[in-house]
């Protein structure tokens, strides 16, 4: 049977027993095996990643968001990372080359059940979208839960694939889909200019002009004084790390500041990683756990 990368992004990084309560309903699912999990504060956001079967990945999810649903309150959330729900994205991800469409058929099925059985707006995007306008995850989460609430069940361009045609108050919606790896990427910079973190982002994001496969945005550091571009690179073959580290560099460096470190939030495929880049892109906190291939075979072979 096929293995399937699940890596649901949580709407909390503040509440350590909140995020303890939805990774343990990943764990009680047999066949589910846990991978990784990461908060942020400053996001107020958590990535927890596992794998599994079809089936026992999917019910894992199921129980994750139910769990997410009871206990975050998005009418009282506050973070720095786009948002629309408690599980705010939950994709799968095939592990072996030619699986995508049984992540894309788990990731309907999943939808469906979290619609009608936990009355939460399910919008598909990536490779599961029923509509080119959905494939991309920007334009689903466009003004995020706030702007979501006032525009669904008015905007039919807003209507869910699955659940009711109305926001879910404490819960938000949920985007769920299928896609290929994708790396979660961040470089600090040694400046509280959040405009200047923004300015950077636009230029290398896709979208800006600038790199293919890089979605990017600013985010204040908060207590920390410093900021951030956080990037996802949707295809690490098209650019990878060391590019978008030395342009944020190369750019800083005009400007009188410095990129202090760089981070990987989760995993990423062995193929997307040199030893070297600890030290030439200031990568901090990187293990080999964080491979992929290594951590599937650490736990399940343990």
């Amino acid at each position: 049977m096929p293995l399937l990368e699940c890596v649901p992004n949580f709407s909390d990084g503040r509440d350590m027993e909140t995020v303890d309560a939805i990774t343990a309903e990943i764990e009680s699912v047999d066949g589910a095996y846990l991978l990784d999990r990461s908060s942020d504060e400053d996001h107020n956001r958590s990535v927890i990643t596992f794998c599994g079967e079809p089936e026992p990945a999917g019910e894992a999810a199921f129980r994750a968001i139910e769990k997410a649903s009871e206990l975050i309150d998005m009418t009282k959330h506050l973070g720095g990372h786009p948002r629309m729900g408690a599980t705010d994205v939950c994709p799968f991800v095939p592990l072996r080359p030619g699986d995508m469409q049984i992540a894309v058929d788990t990731a309907r099925r999943l939808g469906e059940r979290v619609g009608s059985e936990l009355g939460i707006p399910v919008f598909l995007y990536e490779q599961a979208a029923t509509t080119p306008q959905r494939k991309n995850l920007a334009d689903v989460r466009r003004g995020q839960y706030e702007e979501l609430q006032e525009a669904i069940g008015k905007d039919p361009a807003r209507e869910p694939d699955f659940g009711p045609n109305r926001m879910n108050l404490k819960a938000g919606a949920t985007a769920i889909g299928a896609r290929q790896f994708l790396i979660a990427y961040n470089v600090n910079l040694d400046t509280d200019d959040l405009a200047f973190a923004k300015d950077i982002a636009k230029k290398i994001r896709e979208a800006g002009g600038g790199f293919p496969a890089v979605k990017a945005l600013g985010i204040d550091l908060g207590e920390l004084g410093i900021v951030q571009v956080s990037m996802n690179l949707t295809d690490y073959s098209k650019t990878g790390m060391e590019t978008v580290y030395r342009e944020i560099e190369r750019i800083a460096n005009e400007h009188g500041c410095e990129a202090l470190e760089s981070e990987v939030i989760g995993l990423l495929p062995r193929a997307a990683f040199e030893e070297r880049f600890k030290s030439d892109l200031k990568l901090t906190g990187f293990t080999d756990s964080q491979i992929v291939e290594v951590r599937v075979k650490e736990v399940i072979s343990g």
